[in-house]
């Protein structure tokens, strides 16, 4: 029977500038900015955009769903919605048929906007996925999944 040897610790950098932890950050502040540029010119914000790309996809979501799904608290959610329901980018109605939750669906001027800005989001993508050798996206993809996993387990 093979025994099984404990893998050593892992022995993050002296300079805090190497740990994975702050180039995760790195990178995930400079994705940000890239995206929060494209989007000020569409008059959107990154919350704004992710809970149309989801209401595109998922129809009908709650507002606590796509505050969970976009990384913010149900009242930043909250106040998502009714910004882009001003703006007439989404509907829900003004009473939830049961419980509290109001479901939210994109009108056509959200479709609009949002086909208006994908290409633009999609792009700063791309130049992200195209600073990595193509072999290695894919297991770039499962080890960000994975360490996500560990995370939040």
């Amino acid at each position: 029977m093979e025994e099984s040897v404990p893998a050593k610790p892992f022995r993050p950098a002296g300079d805090v500038t190497h740990h994975v932890g702050y180039l995760l950050k790195r990178a995930q502040a400079a994705l940000r900015g890239a995206m929060d540029k494209v989007l000020r010119e569409h008059g959107l914000t990154v919350p704004q955009y992710a809970t149309l790309e989801l209401l595109a996809l998922h129809p009908g979501m709650s507002n606590a769903e796509l505050a969970r799904a976009t990384f913010v608290t149900r009242q930043s959610g909250n106040v998502v919605l009714r910004g882009l329901q001003e703006a007439g980018l989404i509907t829900r109605p003004d009473t939830a048929d049961q419980g509290r939750a109001r479901p939210a669906r994109l009108t056509e001027e959200g479709r609009s906007r949002l086909a208006a800005v994908q290409g633009a989001v999609y792009a700063v993508e791309q130049r992200m996925v195209d600073a990595v050798p193509p072999q290695r996206v894919t297991a770039l993809l499962t080890d960000l999944d994975r360490i996500a996993g560990a995370l939040e387990g």
